[in-house]
Protein backbone atom coordinates (compact mmCIF):
# COMPACT_ATOMS: atom_id res chain seq x y z
CA UNK A 1 0.00 0.00 0.00
CA UNK A 2 2.91 2.70 0.93
CA UNK A 3 4.72 1.65 -2.14
CA UNK A 4 1.40 2.10 -4.54
CA UNK A 5 1.08 5.75 -2.53
CA UNK A 6 4.58 6.49 -3.28
CA UNK A 7 4.71 5.15 -7.00
CA UNK A 8 1.37 7.69 -7.81
CA UNK A 9 3.38 10.38 -5.53
CA UNK A 10 6.24 10.25 -7.87
CA UNK A 11 3.83 10.05 -10.98
CA UNK A 12 2.38 13.17 -10.23
CA UNK A 13 5.35 14.96 -9.14
CA UNK A 14 6.64 14.00 -12.37
CA UNK A 15 3.45 14.82 -14.41
CA UNK A 16 3.52 18.27 -12.84
CA UNK A 17 7.22 18.85 -13.45
CA UNK A 18 6.35 18.23 -17.17
CA UNK A 19 3.61 20.21 -17.21
CA UNK A 20 5.68 22.97 -15.73
CA UNK A 21 8.41 22.52 -18.02
CA UNK A 22 6.50 22.69 -21.44
CA UNK A 23 5.32 25.96 -20.36
CA UNK A 24 8.79 27.59 -19.01
CA UNK A 25 10.95 26.16 -21.38
CA UNK A 26 12.44 28.58 -24.10
CA UNK A 27 11.91 28.10 -27.42
CA UNK A 28 15.25 27.18 -29.21
CA UNK A 29 15.20 26.53 -32.84
CA UNK A 30 15.10 23.03 -32.39
CA UNK A 31 12.37 22.74 -30.07
CA UNK A 32 10.70 25.16 -32.41
CA UNK A 33 11.34 22.98 -35.70
CA UNK A 34 10.37 19.66 -33.62
CA UNK A 35 7.31 20.93 -32.37
CA UNK A 36 6.13 22.57 -35.71
CA UNK A 37 6.82 19.73 -37.83
CA UNK A 38 4.80 17.05 -34.93
CA UNK A 39 1.85 19.72 -35.04
CA UNK A 40 1.75 19.69 -39.04
CA UNK A 41 1.79 16.01 -38.68
CA UNK A 42 -1.02 15.74 -36.34
CA UNK A 43 -3.75 18.11 -37.74
CA UNK A 44 -2.39 17.61 -41.13
CA UNK A 45 -1.26 21.37 -41.51
CA UNK A 46 0.52 22.69 -44.68
CA UNK A 47 3.99 23.12 -43.83
CA UNK A 48 6.46 25.01 -45.94
CA UNK A 49 10.23 25.33 -45.81
CA UNK A 50 10.60 29.01 -47.61
CA UNK A 51 13.97 29.50 -47.22
CA UNK A 52 17.09 28.63 -45.56
CA UNK A 53 18.87 31.19 -43.13
CA UNK A 54 22.71 32.72 -43.69
CA UNK A 55 23.44 29.47 -41.03
CA UNK A 56 21.36 27.04 -43.01
CA UNK A 57 18.55 26.65 -41.11
CA UNK A 58 15.34 26.36 -42.38
CA UNK A 59 12.76 29.36 -42.52
CA UNK A 60 9.45 27.35 -41.61
CA UNK A 61 6.24 28.36 -42.52
CA UNK A 62 2.88 26.74 -41.43
CA UNK A 63 -0.80 27.52 -42.33
CA UNK A 64 -4.01 26.69 -40.31
CA UNK A 65 -6.97 27.14 -42.46
CA UNK A 66 -8.31 25.95 -45.81
CA UNK A 67 -9.47 29.44 -47.20
CA UNK A 68 -8.06 30.55 -50.07
CA UNK A 69 -7.38 34.05 -48.85
CA UNK A 70 -4.78 34.69 -45.84
CA UNK A 71 -3.09 36.61 -43.50
CA UNK A 72 0.45 36.27 -42.05
CA UNK A 73 1.89 36.61 -38.68
CA UNK A 74 5.82 36.48 -37.93
CA UNK A 75 7.71 36.62 -34.99
CA UNK A 76 11.33 36.72 -33.80
CA UNK A 77 12.73 38.76 -36.50
CA UNK A 78 15.15 39.52 -33.54
CA UNK A 79 17.29 37.20 -31.42
CA UNK A 80 16.58 38.27 -28.18
CA UNK A 81 12.68 38.46 -28.94
CA UNK A 82 11.90 34.72 -28.92
CA UNK A 83 9.24 35.21 -26.11
CA UNK A 84 7.34 36.22 -29.64
CA UNK A 85 7.75 32.52 -30.84
CA UNK A 86 6.17 31.12 -27.60
CA UNK A 87 2.65 33.13 -28.69
CA UNK A 88 2.71 32.27 -32.10
CA UNK A 89 3.47 28.55 -31.44
CA UNK A 90 0.74 28.74 -28.93
CA UNK A 91 -1.82 30.04 -31.45
CA UNK A 92 -1.04 27.40 -33.86
CA UNK A 93 -1.53 24.26 -31.62
CA UNK A 94 -4.75 25.89 -30.50
CA UNK A 95 -6.31 27.30 -33.26
CA UNK A 96 -5.32 24.06 -35.55
CA UNK A 97 -6.91 21.57 -32.42
CA UNK A 98 -10.17 23.64 -32.29
CA UNK A 99 -10.33 23.84 -35.96
CA UNK A 100 -9.95 19.94 -36.08
CA UNK A 101 -12.43 19.91 -33.47
CA UNK A 102 -15.09 21.72 -34.89
CA UNK A 103 -15.12 23.49 -31.76
CA UNK A 104 -15.53 27.52 -30.98
CA UNK A 105 -12.48 29.38 -29.36
CA UNK A 106 -12.59 32.06 -26.58
CA UNK A 107 -15.98 32.98 -28.29
CA UNK A 108 -14.75 32.86 -31.96
CA UNK A 109 -16.58 30.20 -34.65
CA UNK A 110 -13.13 28.52 -35.95
CA UNK A 111 -15.35 28.16 -39.44
CA UNK A 112 -13.62 31.65 -40.37
CA UNK A 113 -10.32 29.63 -41.16
CA UNK A 114 -12.58 28.08 -44.37
CA UNK A 115 -12.71 31.26 -45.62
CA UNK A 116 -9.52 32.72 -44.76
CA UNK A 117 -6.40 30.94 -43.85
CA UNK A 118 -3.49 32.23 -41.30
CA UNK A 119 -0.32 31.79 -42.26
CA UNK A 120 2.57 31.53 -39.76
CA UNK A 121 6.33 31.95 -38.84
CA UNK A 122 7.34 31.41 -36.18
CA UNK A 123 11.42 32.33 -35.79
CA UNK A 124 12.36 34.55 -39.03
CA UNK A 125 15.79 35.04 -37.27
CA UNK A 126 16.97 31.16 -36.10
CA UNK A 127 20.55 31.91 -36.03
CA UNK A 128 20.27 35.15 -33.86
CA UNK A 129 17.57 33.05 -31.53
CA UNK A 130 20.55 30.85 -31.32
CA UNK A 131 23.44 33.40 -30.64
CA UNK A 132 21.52 35.05 -27.99
CA UNK A 133 20.45 32.11 -26.45
CA UNK A 134 23.48 29.99 -26.53
CA UNK A 135 26.37 31.97 -26.94
CA UNK A 136 29.05 31.73 -29.00
CA UNK A 137 31.33 28.88 -27.40
CA UNK A 138 30.60 26.27 -29.59
CA UNK A 139 31.98 28.31 -32.44
CA UNK A 140 35.87 28.16 -33.49
CA UNK A 141 38.20 30.96 -31.29
CA UNK A 142 38.34 32.66 -34.70
CA UNK A 143 34.65 33.15 -34.83
CA UNK A 144 34.60 34.04 -31.19
CA UNK A 145 36.64 36.79 -31.71
CA UNK A 146 34.94 38.79 -34.71
CA UNK A 147 31.48 37.73 -32.48
CA UNK A 148 32.58 39.31 -29.44
CA UNK A 149 33.70 42.11 -31.77
CA UNK A 150 30.34 42.65 -33.25
CA UNK A 151 29.00 42.60 -29.77
CA UNK A 152 31.21 45.89 -28.63
CA UNK A 153 33.81 43.30 -26.66
CA UNK A 154 31.00 42.14 -24.57
CA UNK A 155 31.17 38.34 -24.32
CA UNK A 156 27.58 38.63 -22.74
CA UNK A 157 25.31 37.58 -25.81
CA UNK A 158 21.66 38.34 -24.45
CA UNK A 159 21.23 41.40 -26.34
CA UNK A 160 21.99 39.97 -29.99
CA UNK A 161 19.18 41.28 -31.87
CA UNK A 162 21.10 40.90 -35.63
CA UNK A 163 21.10 37.60 -37.37
CA UNK A 164 23.83 35.38 -38.10
CA UNK A 165 25.92 37.69 -40.04
CA UNK A 166 25.09 41.11 -38.22
CA UNK A 167 22.51 42.47 -39.89
CA UNK A 168 19.52 43.92 -38.10
CA UNK A 169 16.72 41.90 -40.10
CA UNK A 170 14.14 44.52 -39.20
CA UNK A 171 15.94 47.14 -41.03
CA UNK A 172 16.07 45.24 -44.17
CA UNK A 173 13.07 45.85 -46.49
CA UNK A 174 12.79 48.43 -49.12
CA UNK A 175 10.53 50.93 -47.31
CA UNK A 176 12.75 54.33 -46.75
CA UNK A 177 15.94 51.65 -46.37
CA UNK A 178 17.58 54.67 -47.62
CA UNK A 179 16.83 57.18 -45.06
CA UNK A 180 17.45 54.95 -42.25
CA UNK A 181 20.50 57.09 -39.90
CA UNK A 182 22.07 56.29 -36.58
CA UNK A 183 22.87 53.29 -37.96
CA UNK A 184 25.42 50.81 -37.72
CA UNK A 185 28.31 51.53 -40.24
CA UNK A 186 29.44 47.32 -40.03
CA UNK A 187 28.07 44.05 -39.06
CA UNK A 188 27.15 44.49 -35.42
CA UNK A 189 24.66 42.41 -32.68
CA UNK A 190 22.00 45.23 -33.48
CA UNK A 191 21.10 48.43 -35.72
CA UNK A 192 23.27 47.14 -38.99
CA UNK A 193 21.03 47.81 -41.86
CA UNK A 194 23.00 45.88 -44.01
CA UNK A 195 24.72 46.96 -47.63
CA UNK A 196 21.64 46.74 -49.59
CA UNK A 197 17.65 45.74 -48.74
CA UNK A 198 16.68 42.14 -48.91
CA UNK A 199 20.38 41.30 -48.76
CA UNK A 200 19.61 38.91 -45.84
CA UNK A 201 19.11 35.32 -46.92
CA UNK A 202 15.99 35.75 -44.06
CA UNK A 203 14.72 38.76 -45.25
CA UNK A 204 14.39 37.62 -48.59
CA UNK A 205 12.98 34.64 -48.65
CA UNK A 206 10.33 36.35 -46.06
CA UNK A 207 9.46 38.71 -48.74
CA UNK A 208 9.42 36.12 -51.68
CA UNK A 209 7.14 34.23 -49.11
CA UNK A 210 4.86 36.98 -48.56
CA UNK A 211 4.42 37.92 -52.21
CA UNK A 212 3.77 34.37 -53.17
CA UNK A 213 0.68 34.10 -50.28
CA UNK A 214 -0.30 38.16 -50.69
CA UNK A 215 -1.98 37.92 -47.49
CA UNK A 216 -4.88 40.46 -46.41
CA UNK A 217 -3.25 41.51 -43.38
CA UNK A 218 -0.09 41.09 -41.67
CA UNK A 219 1.38 41.19 -38.06
CA UNK A 220 5.11 40.91 -37.02
CA UNK A 221 5.59 40.20 -33.25
CA UNK A 222 8.69 41.89 -30.86
CA UNK A 223 9.54 42.79 -27.74
CA UNK A 224 9.17 44.79 -25.88
CA UNK A 225 6.62 48.35 -24.35
CA UNK A 226 2.96 46.42 -24.72
CA UNK A 227 2.64 49.31 -27.38
CA UNK A 228 1.12 48.59 -31.25
CA UNK A 229 2.77 49.91 -34.56
CA UNK A 230 0.59 50.47 -37.64
CA UNK A 231 1.46 53.67 -39.66
CA UNK A 232 3.74 54.18 -42.46
CA UNK A 233 2.69 56.60 -45.01
CA UNK A 234 -0.91 54.97 -45.17
CA UNK A 235 -2.77 55.79 -47.67
CA UNK A 236 -5.07 58.05 -47.24
CA UNK A 237 -8.20 56.19 -48.40
CA UNK A 238 -7.33 53.23 -46.00
CA UNK A 239 -6.89 55.06 -42.87
CA UNK A 240 -9.70 54.81 -41.22
CA UNK A 241 -10.35 51.20 -42.46
CA UNK A 242 -6.55 50.80 -40.75
CA UNK A 243 -7.19 51.91 -37.71
CA UNK A 244 -10.63 50.06 -36.65
CA UNK A 245 -8.38 46.79 -37.05
CA UNK A 246 -5.75 48.44 -34.86
CA UNK A 247 -8.64 49.89 -32.40
CA UNK A 248 -9.96 45.97 -32.03
CA UNK A 249 -6.29 44.79 -31.39
CA UNK A 250 -5.26 47.20 -28.72
CA UNK A 251 -9.02 47.05 -27.30
CA UNK A 252 -8.16 42.89 -26.59
CA UNK A 253 -4.49 43.45 -25.74
CA UNK A 254 -4.61 46.58 -23.39
CA UNK A 255 -1.39 47.94 -25.19
CA UNK A 256 -1.10 51.37 -26.69
CA UNK A 257 -1.34 52.45 -30.26
CA UNK A 258 1.58 54.46 -31.25
CA UNK A 259 1.72 57.50 -33.80
CA UNK A 260 4.14 57.77 -35.44
CA UNK A 261 6.20 61.02 -36.63
CA UNK A 262 5.00 62.40 -39.82
CA UNK A 263 8.25 62.10 -41.34
CA UNK A 264 8.33 58.12 -40.19
CA UNK A 265 12.02 55.78 -41.10
CA UNK A 266 11.35 52.83 -42.28
CA UNK A 267 13.20 49.87 -43.58
CA UNK A 268 10.59 47.22 -41.32
CA UNK A 269 8.75 44.45 -42.88
CA UNK A 270 5.47 45.94 -42.03
CA UNK A 271 6.46 49.27 -43.43
CA UNK A 272 7.20 47.57 -46.46
CA UNK A 273 3.92 45.41 -46.24
CA UNK A 274 1.82 48.60 -46.02
CA UNK A 275 3.75 50.39 -48.67
CA UNK A 276 3.89 47.43 -50.60
CA UNK A 277 0.23 45.41 -50.75
CA UNK A 278 -2.02 48.97 -49.05
CA UNK A 279 -3.47 46.48 -46.68
CA UNK A 280 -2.73 46.75 -42.65
CA UNK A 281 0.06 45.42 -41.15
CA UNK A 282 1.01 45.63 -37.16
CA UNK A 283 4.07 45.66 -35.42
CA UNK A 284 3.08 44.14 -31.61
CA UNK A 285 5.33 44.76 -29.09
CA UNK A 286 4.89 42.36 -26.40
CA UNK A 287 5.88 42.47 -22.34
CA UNK A 288 6.51 45.22 -20.15
CA UNK A 289 9.48 47.43 -21.12
CA UNK A 290 12.73 46.20 -20.90
CA UNK A 291 16.77 46.56 -21.32
CA UNK A 292 18.47 45.32 -24.37
CA UNK A 293 17.75 41.56 -23.56
CA UNK A 294 14.85 39.37 -23.66
CA UNK A 295 12.24 39.36 -22.08
CA UNK A 296 11.65 36.44 -18.88
CA UNK A 297 9.36 33.70 -19.11
CA UNK A 298 7.73 34.60 -16.09
CA UNK A 299 5.43 37.44 -18.22
CA UNK A 300 4.07 35.08 -20.90
CA UNK A 301 1.20 33.73 -19.63
CA UNK A 302 -0.22 36.84 -19.07
CA UNK A 303 1.38 38.19 -22.77
CA UNK A 304 -0.62 34.80 -23.71
CA UNK A 305 -3.54 35.88 -22.07
CA UNK A 306 -3.77 39.34 -24.22
CA UNK A 307 -2.73 37.88 -27.25
CA UNK A 308 -4.67 34.49 -27.49
CA UNK A 309 -7.43 35.76 -29.83
CA UNK A 310 -5.57 38.29 -32.09
CA UNK A 311 -5.49 35.82 -34.65
CA UNK A 312 -8.88 35.00 -35.28
CA UNK A 313 -9.71 38.67 -34.70
CA UNK A 314 -7.20 39.74 -37.88
CA UNK A 315 -9.03 36.71 -39.92
CA UNK A 316 -12.54 38.07 -38.99
CA UNK A 317 -11.34 41.52 -40.76
CA UNK A 318 -9.83 39.88 -43.77
CA UNK A 319 -13.23 37.85 -44.11
CA UNK A 320 -14.99 41.25 -43.64
CA UNK A 321 -12.66 42.78 -46.39
CA UNK A 322 -13.26 39.97 -48.83
CA UNK A 323 -17.07 40.17 -48.46
CA UNK A 324 -16.78 44.08 -48.94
Amino acid sequence: MIKRIFTLFLVFFLWISHAHASTTEMYTYDRMKDQINSLAKTYQLELKTIGQSEFGRDLLAVKVGNGSNSILITGSHHGREWLTTHVIMNMIEQYASAYEENQSLYGHNLNILDQISIWFVPMVNPDGVTIQQEGIKELPLLLQDIYIDMNKGNEDFSRWKANGLGVDLNRQYPAGWERIEGSQRYAAFSHYKGQKPLEAKETLALSSFTEQVRPLASASYHTSGRLIYWYYFNEIEHLQRDHDLIEQVANKTGYEISYPPANAIGGGYTDWFIQTYKKPALTIELSFPVEETNPPLSVLEEEWQRNKEIGLIMAKYAESEVLR
